[in-house]
């Protein structure tokens, strides 16, 4: 988002939020919680329940590094009890707009994951997004279901101490979740066994599988775009190495989000002659769609994963 759009937007904003002379009303009589992505969403549903009224920014579908805001957005903002984030700056294109429309708690999911740190090379290649800020570590946290139990744990707090007559609802729910998520961890460490150990070699769009990779006995040997944003530009040398890098290490998939544009990835994989699979990265899938809770995202990726190195 550029400095002029964001002016309009908060401008816009405080017309709107201004006409409406009072907040959006819930559609339970419990707190008004807003979640930036539908992955953060889903989690925070499962622990909310039908004690809160929840409403998640970024669209299905959206990648969350190139999002700009709508004005909806900025009123949801101003009207939250409570806003939960991913943080470690996946939501920097809404900062401004929090900043200056907030008025609930505001909440970092990932607070307390020790986030992975990038490689020299992010910042060497000039591939790294203007305004984006690398030093806090990579954010793609869930894709390790370890780190989510931490994003449970936080949500539990915030909900308990905010709404403490409910706070046993939020305990139980929470409890129950950590279960799910602990068996979902051990599902996916009984998918990757049918994975040989040689062929654990990632290849993704941009920066989004460390801590998968880092978990679960994975490699990431190369990106298409050698950055954490989906809105870097590799040059074509970088391609070039990176399809040398495939050829020599005999990778045998290019991944892709569904939510980045494929064709870079695309060429990568035609001029290598390896599988292009699409997976679901920064966003679940519509209802029905199959992937349209976090625990059912994850187990598909698993699948699409180990038939892709397969």
């Amino acid at each position: 988002m550029n400095r002029f759009t964001a002016i309009l937007i908060l401008i816009f904003s405080f017309l709107l939020v201004g006409c409406s002379g009072a907040s959006i009303k819930p559609d339970s009589d419990g707190l008004n919680v807003v979640a930036s992505t539908t992955i953060v969403g889903d989690v925070v549903r499962q622990i909310g329940g039908d004690k809160i009224s929840l409403e998640v920014l970024f669209p299905i579908g959206a990648d969350p590094h190139t999002f700009e805001a709508r004005p909806q957005d900025v009123i949801a903002i101003s009207n939250a009890d409570i806003l939960f984030l991913n943080g470690l700056e996946l939501e920097h294109t809404l900062e401004p707009l929090i900043e200056a429309n907030a008025k609930g708690l505001v909440v970092e999911v990932s607070e307390g994951i020790e986030a992975l740190p990038f490689e020299d090379s992010h910042e060497e290649s000039g591939s790294s997004e203007e305004g984006y800020d690398h030093a806090v570590g990579d954010p793609h946290v869930w894709m390790d279901p370890n780190n989510v139990q931490v994003w449970v744990q936080n949500i539990v707090k915030t909900l308990s101490d905010t709404d403490p007559d409910n706070k046993t609802y939020y305990s139980e729910n929470g409890d129950k979740y950590l279960n799910e998520l602990a068996n979902l961890n051990q599902w996916i460490r009984n998918e990757v066994i049918n994975i040989n150990v040689n062929d654990r070699k990632l290849v993704t769009d941009h920066e989004t599988f460390g801590y998968f990779a880092d978990e679960y006995g994975f490699r990431v040997v190369g990106l298409v775009v050698n950055s954490i944003t989906t809105g870097a530009a590799p040059s074509a040398r970088e391609l070039s190495e990176l399809e040398d890098k495939i050829k020599q290490q005999n990778v045998k998939a290019v991944f892709v989000g569904s939510t980045v544009s494929p064709t870079l990835a695309q060429q990568v994989a035609s001029d290598t002659g390896v599988k292009l699979v699409v997976l679901y990265t920064e966003s679940l899938g519509a209802k029905d769609s199959g992937v349209d809770t976090y625990i059912s995202y994850m187990k598909k990726n698993v699948e699409l994963i180990v038939d892709g190195l397969n």
